[in-house]
């Protein structure tokens, strides 16, 4: 799990983007990637059934029943979860079909409780081989989709951090408009801590956020 963690993790190329990893996400990110892909860990009890399902699904995916079959869909989602986790890096081609399973779980089962969380799984991989527009996508649709998930803040905090990132959306007005729903919306939860300490760097030059991160570390 730890190895597919740090490849999920997010490469910035940029010092805002950087310190903003480091001193307000990163540990919030790593406890969302342990509940994350927690559903895979739960399959001991249910690992026969799941391998049995997983060797008939590259022939039921043919079938024209296969897309109203949450169960198999569901199978073929924790087959390519478990996959992923033990790569020591991201496949791109796993990756994708991985994108295309969790996807194909949530829009054809999405009254499933574990629908939102595979399109948060799905935004993740996506990022991780930089598929942004793919991310977005995942992430809009479990916000909107989804408002009672119990994970939506992380979710909203996932997506404004693809608008923050230059390299990605680059739309700092649009981040912060998100940021400060997170922090209006769910007052009391860990996201508001984690969008407060982004919001400080909005607007920031480099060197800015590099005297404030070495004021941080010396306290």
């Amino acid at each position: 799990m730890e190895k597919f963690r740090r490849t999920t993790r997010l490469k910035f190329t940029n010092q805002k983007s950087k310190f903003m990893r480091i001193y307000f996400t990163q540990g919030l990110l790593v406890v969302f990637a342990l509940a994350l892909f927690s559903c895979s860990n739960n399959s001991k009890e249910n690992s026969t059934e799941t391998k049995r399902s997983a060797r008939n699904d590259s022939t039921m995916r043919l079938g024209k029943n296969y897309l109203t079959d949450c169960k198999k869909l569901l199978a073929e989602a924790r087959r390519m979860d478990s996959i992923l986790l033990n790569q020591t890096e991201v496949d791109k081609t796993s990756a994708n079909k991985a994108i295309h399973t969790f996807t194909d779980f949530a829009y054809y089962c999405a009254s499933d409780s574990s629908s939102p969380v595979y399109l948060i799984k799905a935004a993740q991989v996506a990022r991780a081989i930089n598929n942004i527009p793919q991310a977005k996508i995942a992430l809009d649709k479990c916000i909107e989709t989804y408002p009672q998930f119990q994970n939506r803040p992380a979710a909203m905090f996932l997506l404004a951090q693809l608008y923050d990132e230059r390299t990605y959306l680059n739309d700092e007005a649009e981040a912060k408009k998100i940021y400060e729903q997170i922090i209006n919306e769910y007052p009391k939860s860990d996201w508001t801590l984690s969008a407060k300490g982004a919001l400080t760097f909005i607007g920031k030059s480099d060197e800015e956020i590099m005297r404030e991160f070495k004021k941080k570390q010396q306290k």
